[in-house]
């Protein structure tokens, strides 16, 4: 009896979580970062910088695949998660936008380096269905929101959990810093292309105009991410134990 009502409870978080596939998109009038505005020089950079974790994250995912058909589920869901809420955009920085990463998430239950297969996954799709981002921009795109985020999601996790802190208040800071760090690299990526008179200065200017509209973003993620966590707990302790979550 128990039993069924934990798969019960489990057809009801995926049911929950595949509603978030059919939600309405914004206008895709913003993108990341968008195709063709940063030079061709660093694109190939950007691109070329991302293989090795796109190696190592391969070589990770086949691991996940290889076990529990749930925890298959589990990433299949964290991938659709990542390409519905980072569809969400606000204009922000000419040439790229601010938006949830949703990618935190992932990174605490899969690892950091699985995250970059499936960021570069959700970027492509985004690009030739949402004229969201673009192609020649795709590394530079992938490194910033499916790389640097979540590794360091990942790093503030693993760190607060040898900590032994509260399971929310590690969640929520983990995912929040997360987005946020990956737009403070994406400033770096603009001002890298456009260091104007000063690179310092321009860093400066990308990431302060991010944080107006990123800031709160990334709060409202980190509050999203911890009650979808908590749903997670609640009825897949299983899987959370198998990926060594819990």
């Amino acid at each position: 009896m128990l039993a069924n009502k934990k798969k019960d409870r489990y057809k009801i978080l995926v049911a929950l979580l595949s509603i978030l596939l059919v939600i309405p998109m914004t206008s895709a009038s913003a993108m990341h970062i968008m195709e063709g505005y940063i030079p061709g020089g660093h694109c190939i950079l950007w691109g070329v910088i991302c293989i090795p974790f796109l190696i190592a994250g391969a070589i990770s995912m086949k691991k996940q695949m290889s076990g529990d058909g749930r925890v298959k589920l589990l990433l299949a869901l964290a991938g659709a998660f990542v390409f519905v809420i980072s569809s969400l955009k606000i204009p922000s920085v000419t040439g790229s936008c601010s938006h949830p990463t949703g990618t935190g998430l992932g990174a605490i239950l899969f690892g950091p380096s699985v995250m970059s297969v499936l960021g570069i996954i959700v970027l492509i799709f985004q690009a030739l269905l949402l004229a969201h981002g673009g192609l020649t921009t795709l590394g530079a795109n992938t490194f910033s929101m499916a790389i640097a985020g979540p590794f360091l999601s990942y790093g503030i996790f693993a760190l607060l959990k040898k900590l032994k802190a509260p399971i929310g208040l590690n969640i929520f800071l983990a995912t929040a810093l997360g987005d946020l760090f990956t737009y403070c690299v994406t400033s770096f990526q603009l001002a890298f292309a456009f260091p104007g008179d000063s690179f310092g200065y321009s860093i400066l200017k990308f990431m302060g105009i991010f944080a107006t509209t990123q800031v709160p973003i990334a709060i409202a993620e980190g509050i999203l991410s911890v009650i979808i966590f908590n749903v997670l707990n609640a009825n897949c302790q299983k899987e959370l134990k198998t990926l060594r979550v819990i």
